[in-house]
């Protein structure tokens, strides 16, 4: 049994796989299998994930389904008492997973992370942790207001994952992630590594730019699943109550925007505490919705005192 399994999840990935895979096996460290989950492609994807060798275990199934459930299929054919997660259009440095694994050596640790270099065809725009500075240890709250964790940087521990009412959601396909990060947090401990050994790709095909008015319904998901799991939630944590509202608020702002709703989407921002990131969306927002990727690449690249 392998100490790893690294989950890649995929669907009509072949633009970028082979980087995601090549950054796998030069890895330092050497004990780990790969489940590759084919979320039904219609191109190579598959095909190229058959051309490694046998530490590659793929599954394929022909129609898709939600990414938090395809996830979870995947962690089902997985033995490794550690899970990695690599989205196949990201990277890792070579050094990745030998420095996580050390931190799993405190058994109370449920969930690991590392910096991330946010980056595009150009070169590196931003780093994770310059706009959300992370925190060690019982940090549920901390990580609710500043979610400093990539998918593809994140180590989970089975037996946290497996001490959940459930895994990844399977109703949701953008915010899964922190759907389990936030459940993680609230009986484990966290910790991360300060050092940028995680790459994550933005592109047009992103998900996470296309689909923001989706992001604000699975936030609000999200909140009503934590006011379910956790008695007087909305009392003990009010500051978070408020924020993932506001946070959902903001996201339905950049869906207006983007289908060219500018005037709505001043009128949502109209509802958020102002903040520096508020007063430069509502600048955008008097520009057409065609620019939204050039702007956003444009919001990386500011000094990150500029982006809170």
């Amino acid at each position: 049994m392998p100490a790893v399994s690294i989950i890649m999840n995929c669907r009509n990935g072949e633009a970028h796989l082979r980087d995601a895979f090549n950054s796998v096996y030069a890895q330092t460290f050497h004990d780990w299998e790969i489940i590759f989950w084919d979320n039904g492609s219609s191109d190579r994807s598959s095909t190229i994930a058959a051309q490694y060798d046998h530490r590659v275990r793929i599954f394929r199934t022909e129609d898709s389904v939600p990414l938090g459930e395809a996830r979870n299929r995947a962690i089902e054919k997985s033995s490794g008492d550690l899970l990695a997660f690599l989205d196949v259009d990201d990277v890792w440095k070579p050094t990745k997973l030998a420095v996580q694994t050390v931190h799993f050596q405190d058994s109370q640790v449920g969930l690991s992370c590392t910096d991330t270099e946010i980056f595009n065809e150009k070169g590196i725009l931003s780093r994770q942790f310059q706009t959300a500075q992370p925190c060690r240890g019982y940090v549920f709250r901390e990580l609710i207001q500043r979610q400093w964790i990539s998918m593809s940087s994140a180590m989970i521990r089975r037996e946290a994952l497996e001490s959940l009412d459930q895994w990844f959601d399977g109703n949701l396909s953008l915010c899964e992630e922190a759907d389990v990060f936030y459940r993680i947090a609230k009986n484990w401990k966290l910790d991360f590594a300060d050092e940028p050994l995680t790459g994550w790709r933005v592109h047009g095909t992103n998900t996470t730019f296309q689909n923001f008015d989706k992001f604000a319904d699975e936030t609000l998901c999200i909140l009503h699943k934590l006011m379910r799991l956790y008695p007087d939630f909305d009392k003990t944590y009010a500051d978070v109550v408020t924020l993932l509202t506001e946070r959902a608020m903001f996201q339905k702002a950049v869906s207006q925007w983007q289908i060219g709703n500018g005037r709505q989407a001043r009128k949502l921002l109209h509802r958020i505490a102002p903040s520096r990131k508020i007063c430069l969306f509502w600048i955008a927002s008097w520009f057409p919705g065609s620019c939204f990727r050039m702007l956003s690449e444009l919001y990386f690249r500011l000094p990150s005192r500029l982006r809170h």
